[in-house]
């Protein structure tokens, strides 16, 4: 059986869902449909909320489970009287906050986002940019500002990393693909050369990547799993001789994998 799992929230609900999917993920025996349910800030979308939370309980025969960050003690008390089992995120954390610090919180709606006006957002977009220009070695010239440079074979997870640094940490992060004319030499890339100390490897399994490869280009040369075997075998030589950190992205989330950069790296992010 697939129970629902609502997440309400005033704003984007990505902190809702974030918290919400941690918590469902300790129950390996349990299948959740995940309804994200956004921008509920007036009452007519509170009481949208409790529809859909409702019809849900009568259409799978059980009672949905609510996560919500909903700051508003009004909106919170509608979607209270829905069929749902609720658990209040913030509240959670608030209220003992509140005790911790002796101080009586905001409940100010859409606090967050007034962060994203100051200048750690503005970087964050900058990041997002320079990841985008410096996707698969576009520019080589610009690695000089790099905070770290991702290297590793093609489709070994390079971008959506880059990305995600970016948007989450506001890290400038470039990519090197690593070519069959790279795996021929001895040496380090050319253009890696003056860069060795940011450099940070990915790495995969080669099935896996035979499998990434031939949705993209089925049967050829580039797919096939003794290619794969090849290139990463080659890959990860140069990581070691070269002294290079990396890691095997084979099993990991996006989320994962970042966070595990930013460790092997020693870099703190530029959050809010």
């Amino acid at each position: 059986m697939i129970r629902p799992a609502f997440f309400i929230s005033d704003s984007t609900g990505i902190t809702a869902e974030t918290l919400g999917n941690s918590v469902l993920a300790q129950f390996e025996n349990q299948k959740f449909e995940h309804i994200i349910v956004p921008y509920v800030n007036n009452v007519e979308r509170a009481i949208s909320a409790v529809e859909k939370i409702n019809r849900a309980a009568e259409e799978c025969g059980s009672q949905p489970i609510v996560f919500d960050t909903l700051v508003d003690e009004k909106l919170r008390s509608i979607i209270a009287t829905s069929k749902g089992y609720i658990i209040d995120v913030l509240g959670t954390f608030v209220s003992q906050l509140e005790i911790a610090l002796n101080e009586t919180p905001s409940r100010t709606v859409g606090r967050v986002q007034n962060a994203e006006k100051d200048k750690v957002y503005k970087l964050r977009i900058d990041a997002v940019n320079y990841a985008l220009d410096n996707d698969d070695g576009a520019r080589l010239n610009r690695y000089d500002q790099a905070e770290v440079i991702l290297i590793g074979v093609s489709r070994s997870g390079k971008t959506p990393t880059c990305l995600y640094l970016a948007m989450q940490s506001g890290i400038f992060v470039a990519n090197y693909p690593i070519t069959d004319e790279d795996m021929e030499s001895d040496r380090l890339p050319k253009a890696l050369l003056a860069h060795r100390s940011r450099l940070f490897g990915l790495t995969i399994d080669a099935e896996r990547l035979a499998a990434i490869r031939s949705e993209r280009r089925p049967d050829t040369r580039y797919s096939s799993l003794r290619q794969c075997e090849d290139e990463l075998r080659q890959a990860e030589a140069m990581f070691k001789r070269f002294g290079i950190p990396y890691l095997d992205t084979t099993h990991a989330s996006v989320e994962e994998i970042s966070t595990r950069v930013l460790v092997g790296t020693g870099l703190r992010g530029h959050k809010r």
